[in-house]
């Protein structure tokens, strides 16, 4: 698999700047993960992705591979289908509404439309009409 170097690609640098400029974005003290407080609750938005290397073993992190909430299954087939370079997802998702990103195979601008996107998805209605006053709208007619 080949990756576009001629970018200005992401890395979890990146990914901790854009998620914590984000209105009340909080990171996990544990692990790479982050939250947007929504009801005294941290509403996940990404996450660093655990593979499974070996059957019946735990989970390894991955932190050049991160999960991103999206919308819904439309929007995540439509990114899988859109570059399976930057894309993938596996059967422990299935039915869940993230898609996996490959860090080096995507462009921190792009990374953060889908840091934002994620963060609209799951970011309480007064925080999104200050935050995106049209996202505001486009969710309450969704």
């Amino acid at each position: 698999m080949t990756f576009n170097a001629g970018g200005n690609m992401a890395d979890q640098d990146d990914v901790r700047r854009i998620a914590l400029s984000l209105p009340q974005t909080v990171e996990a003290e544990d692990r790479f993960a982050f939250s947007v407080v929504h009801n005294g609750k941290q509403k996940g938005i990404l996450w660093v992705w655990h593979e499974r290397v070996e059957p019946k073993k735990p989970r390894v992190p991955r932190p050049d591979v991160v999960a991103i909430r999206v919308a819904n299954g439309a929007e995540k087939e439509a990114l899988l289908a859109s570059d399976p370079e930057k894309f993938f997802t596996e059967p422990h998702y299935n039915g869940f509404p993230a898609v996996l990103v490959r860090l080096a195979a995507i462009e921190a601008d792009e990374l953060a439309e889908l840091i934002t996107d994620a963060w609209l998805c799951q970011a309480p209605c007064v925080l999104v009409r200050e935050f995106d006053p049209a996202a505001h709208r486009r969710r309450r007619e969704g």
